[in-house]
C-alpha cells in the first residue's frame, strides 16, 4: 500500500509513519524541507512541496492508496513560549490547513486513478466549548477561533467525495504522548511535587493515547464502508481534578496543589481556552464501527506511559 503523508513530522504523523512503514506499506511524507527529515523508518521517504500546491508531489497521487492529510500549524505553538495566538498566529492556523486541503484536492483532481481513501485531520475544537452533555458526532459545530478554524479545515478537502474518493475525518482530541505534544507539560508539577487541578478542576478532558489515535487511523482507512466524521477520542471524559489523581497515583506524587486559571490566561490569551475550558467528546461513530481500545481510561493510559519509565 502507497500512503501520501502530509503533516508527517508531528506527533501523530511520526508516530502513523513508523506504524505504516513497520508493516511494510510504502510512506511518502510530504514535507517543506524534506532534508531536514531525518530518521524515517525503512520503507519511508520525504518529498518536498510548498505546502500550498501540488507542485513536486501531486504525480505521486495518481494510484496511490491513501492519502492521509494532518498538515496544519501547531495550536499550541512552542510549548510553553509562544503560545498566544497572535493575529498572525491565527492567519497562520488557518491558512496552514485550508492550504494543505487545497493542495490535496489539487493533486486527486488530476489523478487518472484515485486514491481510495483520503483521511482528512480535524480536531474536537469544531463543537466548542464547555457543553454540560457528551458530544457526539451529531452534535452541531460550536462557536469561536477554533470551531472555525476546524470547519473551514474540514470544507478543504470536501470537493474530494465528489471526485469518488471515499473522505473519513477525524475529530482528533487531546493526544496523550510521554514524548511530545501537550501531556509532558501537564504532569512535569506532579513530577515536581506540585500538582493539582488547573482552574476549577471540574473541566472534562477528552484525550487519546497516541497509540489508539493511530490504530484508529489505521482501522478507518482498512475499514470500506467507514466515511464521514469520527471522534478519535477515548470513551472515558475526566475531570481536571479526577486526571490529577490518576496522574499523582501512577507516578507516586502529590496532587493536591490547584493551579488557578488566571495565569494561563495572562501568559497565553486566547490559547489558554485549550487548557481552561473542558469538552466532553465520546468516539460513537467509532466503537459503532468496531474499534476496540487499547487504552479506555486514563489510568490504563498513563500507566502504560509513565511505568516504563
Amino acid at each position: 500500500m502507497r500512503v501520501i503523508l502530509t503533516g508527517g513530522s508531528g506527533l501523530i504523523g511520526t508516530a502513523l509513519t513508523a506504524s505504516l512503514a513497520g508493516d511494510g506499506h510504502e510512506v511518502i511524507v510530504l514535507s517543506r524541507s524534506p532534508d531536514w527529515v531525518v530518521g524515517l523508518p525503512k520503507n519511508a521517504r520525504a518529498v518536498k512541496w510548498d505546502g500550498i500546491t501540488a507542485q513536486g508531489w501531486g504525480h505521486l497521487a495518481d494510484g496511490a492508496d491513501v492519502i492521509v492529510n494532518l498538515a496544519g500549524e501547531n495550536l499550541a505553538g512552542n510549548i510553553p513560549f509562544g503560545m498566544r495566538w497572535t493575529a498572525k498566529r491565527k492567519e497562520r492556523i488557518l491558512n496552514s490547513r485550508v492550504n494543505a486541503g487545497n493542495a490535496v484536492v489539487e493533486a486527486v483532481r488530476a489523478a487518472k486513478v484515485k486514491p481510495k481513501v483520503l483521511i482528512q485531520a480535524s480536531a474536537i475544537d469544531i463543537y466548542g466549548r464547555n457543553h454540560p452533555a457528551d458530544i457526539t458526532e451529531d452534535s452541531p459545530a460550536g462557536d469561536g477561533f477554533l470551531a472555525e478554524v476546524c470547519q473551514k479545515w474540514e470544507a478543504a478537502s470536501a470537493e474530494i467525495e465528489d471526485m469518488g474518493v471515499r473522505r473519513v475525518i477525524i475529530r482528533t482530541a487531546l493526544v496523550f504522548d510521554d514524548r511530545d505534544g501537550v501531556l509532558p507539560w501537564m504532569v512535569l508539577p506532579f513530577q515536581m511535587y506540585v500538582g493539582g487541578p488547573i482552574g476549577s478542576g471540574d473541566q472534562r478532558i477528552s484525550w487519546i493515547h497516541i497509540d489508539d489515535e493511530v490504530a484508529a487511523i489505521r482501522f478507518l482507512m482498512d475499514t470500506e464502508t467507514a466515511k464521514g466524521i469520527y471522534n478519535l477520542s477515548a470513551p472515558e471524559v475526566i475531570t481536571y481534578k479526577a486526571f490529577g489523581r490518576v496522574v499523582g497515583q501512577t507516578l507516586g506524587k502529590p496532587s493536591y496543589f490547584p493551579t488557578p486559571g488566571f495565569p494561563f490566561k495572562l501568559a497565553f490569551g486566547e490559547a489558554a481556552s485549550l487548557l481552561l475550558d473542558g469538552l466532553g467528546v465520546v468516539p460513537e461513530r467509532l466503537e459503532q464501527a468496531g474499534f476496540k481500545f487499547q487504552f479506555p481510561t486514563a489510568r490504563l493510559a498513563l500507566q502504560d506511559l509513565y511505568s516504563k519509565n
